[in-house]
């Protein structure tokens, strides 16, 4: 059978692909659904057709499968941020673990892969858990002022002031935030005229401290805001409003947010725990955006790395210093690598704040420091992390690793699929793995965080 596109075609759904999306198969032939759920019944029409396989969307939902519910959201479907809101939360739990485990057998090649699993960590409010939102402002097709989150591949913006996966005060700053610009005619920024003022409203929310902070993304500076002491005054009316800032962007980007930061009101950051360790965050820093799960996470790679506190620990791609101060609290050193120097530079704040002497941290790639630091200081690691990203671990930094003999690596990791290449690569190179733990840290969405530890086998 030849398939078309626009052809309308009925698929009974039996798997489920990289990103949630549905996948029925017809004389032999995939097709990846969007919106569907396995064991829907439905009638979609193809719209790009490839020689084994095409996609399409769901245009009816001839039987709905028993792992379908009603999304909390009413435009979960058209924004691109919730791709599994669809699906019972213990299908999506059962999605992602079978995800992992899927990827390291087949590309890892572990063996009796079951014993070493832990059962996934999922959440017990799977919703309003996200910490940050970036909200970009724009107009409706009525001319009407709307902020949202952009449609799946495209700039068109949803109006939802009540994201479902958002912390809830953040409906009461876009009211406000929205009001105030109608009552005194600010206009919101038009990417393709390069025009307008307010481009994006970011939020961040202190989940153990209730400290609240918002930046408004201008194209412009604070002195072109009108009456930016009434918007002030109406967003300090929020409980736990800590931090009210300006960022400037005059660029013709898709970046969110330019570098140019403005003070109007409190400091230019809030604080939040994860466990006992505290964190400065400020508008640009990089901060896991579930606070509830990524303690789990943590405590997790904590475990995994068996600290005595006679241990020499190396954090790879440490960002802020979010997992190098939590092992320093049962290490003897640790020493964390991130190439962004801004975020080298919250991390020593976090360490000087949290009093942790125990800390070193390197600006640089991680694939250059560690080999530097091993081969022209005669570093070593008793334990090595590594929290890489999408790509996994650079080749090199494996070779170093590898030399430096740890005993153990914890790897934590947000894609499967470079997670078990590398743990592949690991193994050849005599390092088994022993546990795997997986934690549900983006509710809704077909993306997953696991930790795997990995132990030098003696030769």
């Amino acid at each position: 059978m030849e398939f078309k596109k626009n052809q309308l075609i009925e698929v009974n759904i039996d798997d489920i692909g990289n990103e949630g999306e549905g996948i029925g198969h017809v004389d032999g032939y995939a097709l990846f659904i969007k919106d569907a759920v396995v064991g829907d019944k439905v009638l979609a029409r193809i719209i790009k057709t490839k020689k084994n396989y095409g996609f399409a969307r769901v245009e009816e939902i001839i039987e709905p499968s028993s792992h379908r519910v009603e999304p909390k959201c009413s435009v979960a479907r058209q924004c691109g941020g919730c791709t599994l809101q669809h699906l019972s939360y213990e299908k999506q739990l059962e999605y992602k673990f079978n995800k992992v485990k899927n990827c390291l057998q087949r590309i890892g090649g572990i063996q009796g892969i079951e014993d070493k699993m832990e059962p996934i960590y999922g959440m017990d409010e799977p919703f309003y858990y996200r910490n940050k939102a970036q909200f970009p402002v724009g107009y409706d097709k009525d001319g009407k002022l709307v902020t949202g989150f952009y449609a799946g591949r495209s700039h068109n913006i949803i109006d939802c002031k009540n994201c479902a996966i958002q912390h809830k005060v953040n409906e009461e700053i876009l009211t406000k935030v929205l009001g105030y610009m109608e009552k005194h005619h600010v206009t919101a920024y038009d990417e393709k005229k390069h025009q307008g003022l307010v481009r994006h409203i970011v939020t961040r929310v202190g989940f153990v401290t209730g400290e609240i902070m918002v930046c408004l993304v201008v194209n412009g500076h604070k002195k072109d805001i009108p009456k930016l002491d009434e918007l002030v005054t109406s967003l300090r009316e929020i409980q736990g409003m800590t931090s009210i800032v300006i960022n400037s962007n005059l660029e013709k980007t898709n970046r969110i947010l330019g570098n140019e930061i403005q003070e109007v009101y409190g400091n230019p950051y809030i604080y939040d725990y994860i466990g006992n360790v505290k964190y400065q965050i400020g508008p640009l820093s990089f901060f896991q955006v579930n606070p509830v799960q990524t303690k789990v996470l943590y405590e997790k790679a904590l475990e995994y790395a068996q600290l005595t506190g006679e241990e020499t620990v190396w954090d790879l791609y440490c960002g802020i210093g979010t997992i190098s101060l939590f092992l320093a609290q049962k290490a003897k050193k640790v020493y964390g690598v991130e190439i962004v120097k801004e975020a080298i530079d919250d991390a020593r704040i976090n360490a000087d704040m949290n009093d942790m002497k125990n800390v070193e941290f390197f600006v640089g790639k991680a694939e250059q420091v560690l080999p530097r630091e091993y081969e022209k200081h005669g570093v070593y690691a008793d334990v090595i992390v590594v929290d890489p990203p999408r790509k996994g671990c650079d080749g090199t930094l494996l070779e170093t690793m590898v030399k430096m003999e740890p005993k153990r690596i914890v790897y934590v990791s947000c894609d499967p699929a470079t997670l078990a290449r590398d743990v592949k690569i690991l193994g050849d190179e005599g390092y088994g793995v022993d546990k795997i733990a997986v934690v549900d840290q983006f509710s809704h969405s077909g993306h997953v965080e696991s930790v795997v530890l990995m132990s030098r086998v003696d030769k």
